[in-house]
């Protein structure tokens, strides 16, 4: 087996800038997030204020009532649109590091395969049976890590749809309640 010590340090550098652009992924992902509950936290300062002279406003405890109501909803709409903004910063930012990561994982995979494959080469005469045995562990390697990726990403999908399904269940929930509510009112 060759040592190439080029090789090793292109791939040192490659891994560095990789880590590199990942950090970068990770501050952007932080910045939207910073960014979005600014946003949040400057709009509720405004609509309290605004909330809270609507609420003086009210002649009659109907009235009070009615101001009340009237503002339960778009609190709930902001809440299920604030919540939106955070899983789409974090399924964007998670899918760059996801293929970031699968990328890694096929280079050092060819690598491996590689590194294998040409030992195997090298390997002395006589040594066909063991030769032989190592490319069926290697095979039966690289075929386990693929079903681990597939059940992996199929645990991923399965928890993401589950999350937008509850996120949607207790969208209509709190729908249903406020309609009951006008309705009583």
């Amino acid at each position: 087996m060759n040592f190439n010590v080029d090789q090793f340090a292109a791939t040192q550098k490659a891994n560095i800038a990789a880590a590199a652009d990942l950090s970068q992924t990770a501050f952007a992902g932080f910045e939207r997030l910073v960014e979005l509950n600014m946003a949040a936290g400057k709009a509720a300062v405004g609509e309290s204020f605004a909330n809270m002279q609507a609420l003086m406003a009210a002649k009659s405890p109907q009235d009070l009532m009615a101001v009340q109501a009237a503002l339960v909803q778009p609190a709930i709409e902001k809440s299920v649109s604030y919540g939106r903004h955070i899983a789409d910063i974090a399924n964007s930012t998670s899918a760059v590091f996801t293929k970031a990561v699968e990328g890694k994982m096929a280079e050092s995979e060819k690598a491996v395969k590689s590194l294998v494959e040409n030992s195997l080469k090298n390997a002395p005469a006589g040594s066909d049976a063991a030769v032989a045995a190592i490319k069926t562990a290697f095979e039966a390697s690289q075929t386990a890590a693929e079903t681990l990726k597939k059940v992996a990403k199929q645990a991923a999908d399965s928890a993401e749809s589950s999350i937008k399904a509850a996120q949607a269940q207790a969208e209509a929930s709190v729908k249903a309640a406020m309609s009951k509510a006008k309705a009583k009112a």
